[in-house]
C-alpha cells in the first residue's frame, strides 16, 4: 500500500491556503487511499527566534485543527514530531549524506539570509541545516509521496537526492519518495498582496484568512481583498493577480473553474461577495469541530499519544537500519 507523509509547523496560525493547499486533500482522499501519516513539524519551529509558549500553543492548535479538517485517526496517523526520536535520530545521518552546497541553495535559507543580512543580523545553524530534518522525517517512515505546496517540492527533491545517495554509498535503505500537488488552489496568495503566498507567519494578517476567523472577520478581509486595475473580470494570474486569486479561491470552494467563473461576473463587488460567502461555508464545520475538539482535550491528547507510538513503530526499524548501515556500533 501507498505510504503518505506530510506536515504542518506550528510557526503561527492555520490559513486559507494552509487548507485549500494541504488539509483538505489529505482529509478528503490522501488518508483514504494510502497509509497516512500527518504530523506537526514542531521541531522546524524552532529554527527562527520563538517563545516557547507559544510554540507550545500553535502546535496543540495545528494538532487539534488537523483533527477538526477531518483527518480521522482510525484512517491515518497523527501526531507531533518531537514526540517520535526518530526524527532527530535520522536527521544527524542526513546532515553527513548532505553536501554545504546543497544546504546552502535551498530558496528558504537564501531569503531569509538575506533579510537578516540587510538588517544586520543572523541566522541560526538550524535554518541552514533543516532541510536534513525533513528529509529525516520523511525518510524515517518510507514514504512514497509527500503532498506538499509548490514552495516545499524543492525540499523533496533534496530529499530524493539524498535517499539516493545513501542509498548507493552504505546499501538499499530508503525508499525514493515524489512530491504530490494539489490539483487546484496548490498556492493560494495573500488577499493584500496577491504575489505572495497566503503565509501563517507574515508580519501584516488582513490578507490572510485563518482557519479560525470568525465568519464577519472572513467576510470583511476578502472584501477588502486588493483586485487590479480595470473593471472586467479576467482571469489572468500574470496581468490580474488579485482577481485570478479570488477566483482560484472561488473555484477550489467548489464553484467551478477560475477562467469559467470569470465570464460569470461583471463587477469585482460581485466577485468578492461570492468568494466570501463560500469560504465561510468551507470553514463552517471546521470551526464548529475545532470548538467540539477543544472542548475534549482529553481525546486529542490520546489520538496524539497512539499516533506517536504507531509512527515509532514504523520509524525505529528504518532508522536502526541506517544507523548499522554507515558504521555505527548497535546498543548492547
Amino acid at each position: 500500500m501507498t505510504r503518505i507523509f506530510s506536515g504542518v509547523k506550528p510557526t503561527g496560525h492555520l490559513t486559507l491556503g494552509n487548507y485549500l493547499g494541504a488539509l483538505r486533500g489529505w482529509a478528503d482522499e490522501d488518508q483514504h487511499r494510502a497509509d497516512a501519516l500527518f504530523c506537526v513539524v514542531d521541531l522546524h519551529a524552532l529554527t527562527v527566534e520563538h517563545d516557547p509558549a507559544r510554540v507550545r500553543r500553535l502546535s496543540r492548535q495545528a494538532a487539534t485543527l488537523l483533527l477538526a479538517v477531518g483527518l480521522d485517526p482510525r484512517q491515518c496517523t497523527v501526531f507531533v514530531q518531537s514526540h517520535v526520536d526518530e526524527h532527530a535520530r535520522l536527521s544527524y545521518l542526513m546532515e553527513c549524506t548532505a553536501s554545504d552546497g546543497e544546504m546552502r541553495r535551498m530558496i528558504q535559507y537564501k531569503e531569509k539570509t538575506e533579510r537578516e543580512r540587510a538588517r544586520g543580523g543572523s541566522v541560526r545553524l538550524s535554518l541552514l541545516t533543516y532541510p536534513a530534518l525533513m528529509a529525516a522525517d520523511i525518510l524515517a517512515y518510507g514514504a512514497d509521496e509527500v503532498p506538499v505546496g509548490e514552495d516545499q517540492a524543492q525540499h523533496v527533491e533534496l530529499t530524493r537526492d539524498l535517499a539516493v545517495r545513501f542509498n548507493q554509498r552504505y546499501g538499499q535503505t530508503f525508499v525514493v519518495p515524489k512530491a504530490t500537488l494539489p490539483k487546484v488552489a496548490a498556492r493560494v496568495m495573500d488577499l493584500q498582496e496577491p504575489t505572495s503566498k497566503m503565509g501563517k507567519s507574515h508580519a501584516r494578517t488582513s490578507g490572510i484568512v485563518y482557519l479560525l476567523d470568525e465568519a464577519d472577520v472572513v467576510r470583511k478581509k476578502v472584501m477588502r481583498a486588493v483586485t487590479d486595475t480595470g473593471t472586467d473580470v479576467v482571469y489572468d494570474r500574470a496581468e490580474r493577480p488579485g482577481v485570478a486569486n479570488l477566483l482560484d479561491i472561488l473555484a477550489a470552494c467548489g464553484a467551478g473553474e477560475p477562467a469559467e467563473l470569470a465570464a460569470e461576473y461583471d463587477s469585482y463587488g460581485a466577485l468578492k461577495k461570492d468568494t466570501a460567502e463560500a469560504v465561510v461555508e468551507l470553514l463552517r464545520p471546521v470551526r464548529e469541530r475545532h470548538a467540539e475538539l477543544v472542548r475534549d482535550p482529553e481525546y486529542v491528547d490520546s489520538v496524539l499519544r497512539d499516533g506517536a507510538e504507531r509512527a515509532r513503530a514504523v520509524a525505529r526499524p528504518r532508522v536502526d537500519a541506517a544507523y548499522q548501515a554507515v558504521g555505527l556500533m548497535p546498543a548492547v
